[in-house]
């Protein structure tokens, strides 16, 4: 019996040692470096009711056609015909690498004729009204267009969300929808849509842009494009602009959410992250210690278990089960005090 114990602790034990570990690892790597974490910066995040006491916001401006409606939504543009509006951050974004993520919202009564769409921005100026989505035309830094008016024939579809990334002196090409200064672009649906909208930016300085969008379902992303070897200008403002002519939407700014990205130490390995817990995997195969002492002191108390199961089965044996009609002692204690019951269990 008690080998038998031995024999069923030792396969799972073995099982055990080979579980598959559960990595926590960020999904974003950078050459030999992931995105270890992320702190939220209060400066260039905006969320319900936007503003204070005094119906102003302490990090963010916001003007031309733009309204607050505190318990819903920053509406840069009503859905009338030449509207325009902003919303821009006081302070530059300092922080080399971030994560910015944007819910918004177009939509209109007109199921044909709309536009003509909104950008968000992170350039050297800001609060300048212009013709491009609100914003000035030779900008430098860089313009994500959300465009949802398509003025030229394309072979893609709209509504589209293309970038471009400005020199302070090329201009917008309007009239081919930005054609000859996209940077990446995607069509994405997002207008109208049932589920919330919302558009990610990762960038890590010097490496890479990554643009992600959510239409489809709550929390379902969907990869825009991907730009490697780009640099932004540094310390840029942020901000969301948007335009009507005479076709119109509503574009409103739901929340804005920007977190710095601490990235890990050039010599960690890739899968140095992990979520601590009973079954994480180091690199090179180490375990955890606090993990090893877990499966020892489960070694030890499944041991224990197996020896006193061997002795209640010794006992057992050699009194023929613990319901002989003679009054066996059990546990030492005999001298007629001892359990006795003519039932079997």
């Amino acid at each position: 019996m008690l080998l038998r114990c031995f024999a069923a602790l030792y396969l799972a034990f073995s099982l055990f040692s080979a579980f598959p570990c559960v990595s926590g690892a960020a999904d974003t790597k950078v050459n030999n470096r992931t995105i270890e974490r992320t702190v939220q910066l209060r400066t260039h995040s905006i969320h319900p009711p936007y503003i204070d006491e005094d119906l102003q916001n302490r990090w963010w401006d916001f003007g031309a056609d733009a309204y607050i409606n505190t318990n819903k939504h920053i509406r840069l543009t009503r859905a009338v015909p030449s509207q325009m509006g902003w919303l821009w951050s006081r302070l530059p974004l300092t922080a080399s690498n971030y994560v910015i993520e944007i819910e918004f919202k177009i939509f209109g009564d007109s199921t044909h004729l709309y536009g003509d769409g909104m950008a968000i921005w992170l350039t050297k100026e800001r609060t300048q009204p212009g013709p491009v989505f609100g914003s000035k035309d030779k900008f430098e830094g860089l313009g994500i267009f959300l465009d949802t008016y398509a003025n030229s024939r394309h072979p893609y579809g709209f509504p589209r969300i293309m970038a471009m990334l400005g020199d302070g002196k090329t201009e917008y090409d309007q009239a081919h929808d930005g054609d000859a200064n996209s940077l990446g672009s995607c069509s994405a649906m997002f207008r109208r849509t049932n589920a919330v909208t919302k558009l990610k930016i990762i960038y890590v300085r010097d490496t890479y842009l990554d643009v992600k969008v959510q239409y489809k379902a709550w929390d379902e992303w969907t990869n825009c494009f991907r730009v490697d070897g780009i640099n932004l200008p540094k310390a840029p403002f942020l901000g969301m602009s948007a335009l009507t002519g005479e076709v119109y939407d509503a574009h409103d700014v739901i929340s804005v959410t920007t977190w710095s990205a601490i990235l890990s130490s050039t010599d960690a390995p890739l899968d140095k992250l992990d979520s601590g817990g009973f079954f994480s995997r180091r690199p090179s195969g180490q375990r955890t210690w606090s993990g090893f002492f877990v499966k020892v002191l489960l070694f030890v108390g499944v041991c224990i278990g197996a020896v006193y199961g061997y002795k209640a089965y010794m006992l057992r044996s050699r009194f023929g089960g613990f319901g002989n009609s003679a009054t066996p002692t059990f546990g030492g204690f005999g001298d007629g005090y001892g359990y006795s019951n003519q039932r079997r269990f």
